[in-house]
Order: C-alpha cells, then structure tokens, then sequence
C-alpha cells in the first residue's frame, strides 16, 4: 500500500512540475503574442513598420522578464531548502 502511495505521489509530484514548466513556456507565448498585437496597432495607427518592430521587442522584453521572474522565484525556494537540517533516512540509522 504505501508503494502505491508512494508512486502515486511521484506522478503527482511530476505533473505539478510539468504544469509549472508549461506555464511559464504559455507566458512567454502569450507575452510575445500580446507585444506583436501592440505592434500591429502601432503600425496601424502610424502606418510605419517601425510600430511592429517596437511592439514584438516590448512582447520579447517581456518574455524575458518572466523567465527571469520564474528563476528568481526559484532560487529563492531553493536558499529556504538550504537552511533546513537534511531529513534522517532509515539508512542512516544503520550505520551508526
């Protein structure tokens, strides 16, 4: 029963982090996606194509800056990790 847990909890474990990468590649599309419209209106309004080539750089700039988030964020979660005393396994106890 608990290596049914166990698996079952490795599954959950790896879909959370699935969704979480998928997430932040959806942002970064979506941050380019949403620049590029901002560019076509810019053009549209100016009839220049200098207004898409601004609008796609904001969209890019702007996908950097959530990955850049996201890396933050997890360096973060790893320096509260750091801090904490490792966990005794059952192996452990063996040597002693």
């Amino acid at each position: 029963m608990s290596e049914e847990k166990s698996s079952r909890a490795k599954k959950i474990n790896t879909t959370i982090k699935a969704a979480d990468n998928l997430s932040l590649g959806i942002s970064m599309v979506v941050a380019v996606a949403i620049g590029f419209g901002i560019g076509y209106g810019l053009k549209s309004l100016t009839g220049s194509n200098w207004g898409l080539g601004v609008g796609i750089f904001i969209g890019v700039a702007a996908a950097f800056n959530n990955v850049y988030k996201a890396y933050k964020s997890q360096v973060k979660s790893y320096e509260e990790f750091k801090d904490q005393k490792p966990l005794k396994t059952k192996d452990d106890d063996d040597e002693i």
